[in-house]
């Protein structure tokens, strides 16, 4: 008895910690070389509001080291020719987050009640962030700097947060649909119940990552301050 009341103790410290990271997602085929690249080296207008260097975040705690935001350079250059767009209609791109490791993916998975599961990505086949062709944006004022209210805030796991959810003020509507045009028509698709999260049309052409920010190499910045040229 007093071996099994020991394993169930065990068992429940795990639980509670969260089970220990699996392998990430074993990938075969033919993939593009990854190609990551920092938004704020592309635009230097795009303003990071990478929740998940914060504490500030569904989860309760810090998941990044730094605040830091890449893209696959398709993707990210996608996202570039995007603002102009919104720029001239008095808004900027907000960045939320972008590439994600594959551990950090996981551990959302393991911190997220199995209702809220349609939120987070499984680990099993990985997400789009983790081969970095999904971008989380809003919008700020350029007037104000100030982040646009949208009809739910970001990373809210509600019926708020679906794309086309009805409710909110009429502005908050027109400026999720003016966020969602501009990066449709380059290339991304928006996620059906999250209006801050798009995936880049060429995803399916990257592999599952688990690199650190730090461990990825930084393009310069252009000479202009604005795009990179592609390799």
């Amino acid at each position: 008895m007093r071996r099994l009341a020991l394993g169930a103790s065990i068992a429940l410290l795990w639980w509670l910690q969260g089970a220990p990271a699996t392998a990430q997602p074993a990938e075969t085929g033919d993939f593009r070389a990854p190609d990551l690249v920092e938004l704020s080296r592309m635009d230097a207008s795009i303003h990071l509001d990478i929740r998940y260097a914060t504490s500030n975040n569904f989860t309760g705690r810090k998941q990044y080291a730094e605040a830091r935001a890449f893209l696959q350079r398709p993707a990210a250059e996608a996202l570039v020719r995007a603002h102009p767009a919104l720029k001239a209609r008095g808004y900027g791109l907000l960045i939320f987050d972008g590439y994600r490791p594959w551990s950090v993916t996981k551990a959302f998975w393991d911190m997220t009640t199995p209702d809220k599961h349609k939120f987070v990505a499984n680990p099993e086949k990985g997400s789009r962030h983790n081969r970095g062709c999904a971008v989380d944006v809003g919008l700020y004022d350029l007037r104000t700097g100030q982040e646009v209210a949208m009809p739910s805030a970001f990373d809210e796991m509600s019926e708020r947060a679906a794309a086309d959810y009805q409710g909110g003020t009429p502005e908050q509507r027109r400026t999720r649909t003016l966020l969602r045009q501009a990066l449709e028509q380059e290339g991304f698709k928006v996620n059906p119940d999250e209006w801050w999260h798009f995936d880049y049309q060429d995803w399916r052409l990257y592999r599952v990552l688990d690199v650190p920010f730090a461990a990825i190499h930084a393009s310069p910045r252009a000479p202009d301050g604005g795009q990179s040229q592609s390799r």
